[in-house]
């Protein structure tokens, strides 16, 4: 089984492991693939780690801490998390009552989602892929015309009718969960994917490409965000997944958006990556930027997050400080376990921190 639990609840995942300890003790042999290591602890006899293509250790997981399996995992320990003491300031990003009917015969259309991000605040949005997710960050991003103008609003201006290009004008940066593909061509260079959405930053002049300050753009980048790559004219599908997301969620910070809006910042990638994007994003809140960050990974929300909610068929669960409600409660609502009364969005000027 390969990463079998990224679109569970936390409910289904307990179901699952049950289901898994009950086929071992019948006699099945299980092999389980996971990066995520309270999983490994909790379900695994033994376990096998690898790195760079290599196995660096046999352990047996009960017996291991976090820190010495990311060790094994990584080569190095793990630094803790540091939050810097900030006051959430205006709202920079506002969604007010947005209903999008969804393109895809297999979407979810949504319905009157209504949330506010403010200044130097991470707003997480949990839930299970395919409740909607695609379709607010169409709505989001500028790729989904039509909504009302004032349906999605940053920094004070109404977006709703801008493209792409626009919203990035008023100081929106946006990773999307797709790396290559969306995120990145990947038979680009990393000089050429820079222009792709930096193209402000002193690239082009007079209708011309300047490919030195593409390429200076691109090293800076890979310097800062430690990328290992083959250099600023490595391909983009030359990259492994972590070192390809730092990239782009580098490439992004660099253009010091106001508002930034990520998509599973971290799916697939090492932990040792996992905690440098993580940190990333809570030094950039910290400089008054406002950040949604919509993932599946409920530790991720619980680790960054001030606010959390969730979204499932189409419609927004209420809002809570992530001091004030547990994995327990967020699992139920994946599953759709919120009342009407209850699921009425709070308006944009609800205080972050409740």
């Amino acid at each position: 089984m390969d990463e079998p639990t990224s679109v569970l609840t936390p409910q289904a995942v307990r179901k699952l492991f049950e289901t898994l300890r009950r086929l071992a003790a019948e006699g099945c042999s299980i092999l389980y693939i996971s990066h995520k290591l309270d999983e490994i602890q909790e379900l695994c006899d033994t376990a096998t780690v690898m790195r760079g293509g290599r196995v660096t250790g046999h352990v047996k997981p009960k017996g291991e801490t976090h820190a010495s399996l990311a060790q094994l995992m990584v080569g190095h320990s793990l630094p803790d998390y540091t939050r810097r003491e900030h006051n959430p300031g205006a709202v920079l990003l506002d969604v007010k009552q947005l209903s999008v009917e969804s393109d895809d015969p297999f979407g979810t259309s949504l319905r009157d989602v209504s949330f506010g991000v403010h200044a130097g605040e991470i707003f997480g949005i949990a839930g299970v892929s395919g409740n909607g997710q695609a379709e607010l960050l169409s709505a989001l991003s500028g790729e989904k015309r039509g909504v009302r103008a004032d349906a999605v609003t940053i920094c004070g201006k109404a977006a709703g009718r801008l493209g792409a290009g626009g919203r990035r004008a008023l100081g929106f940066g946006f990773v999307p969960e797709e790396r290559l593909g969306r995120g990145a061509v990947p038979a680009m260079t990393l000089s050429e994917n820079a222009l792709l959405t930096a193209h402000r930053q002193q690239m082009v002049s007079s209708g011309w490409i300047k490919a030195g300050a593409m390429r200076a753009f691109a090293k800076r980048c890979i310097d800062a965000f430690d990328v290992r790559c083959g250099g600023s004219e490595a391909l983009a599908q030359s990259l492994s997944g972590g070192n390809l997301q730092k990239y782009i969620m580098g490439r992004e910070i660099l253009q010091a958006p106001k508002v930034l809006v990520v998509a599973q910042p971290t799916w697939g990638v090492d932990v040792g990556a996992a905690a440098f994007i993580r940190q990333q994003l809570l030094d950039l809140s910290a400089r008054g930027v406002a950040i949604l960050v919509i993932s599946e990974e409920l530790e991720e929300l619980f680790d960054i997050c001030d606010r959390i909610a969730v979204l499932a068929g189409g419609r927004l669960s209420p809002v809570r400080a992530t001091g004030a409600t547990n994995a327990e409660e967020i699992g139920r609502w994946m599953a759709g376990l919120f009342g009407d009364r209850e699921g009425a969005a709070p308006s944009a000027e609800q205080p972050a921190h409740a």
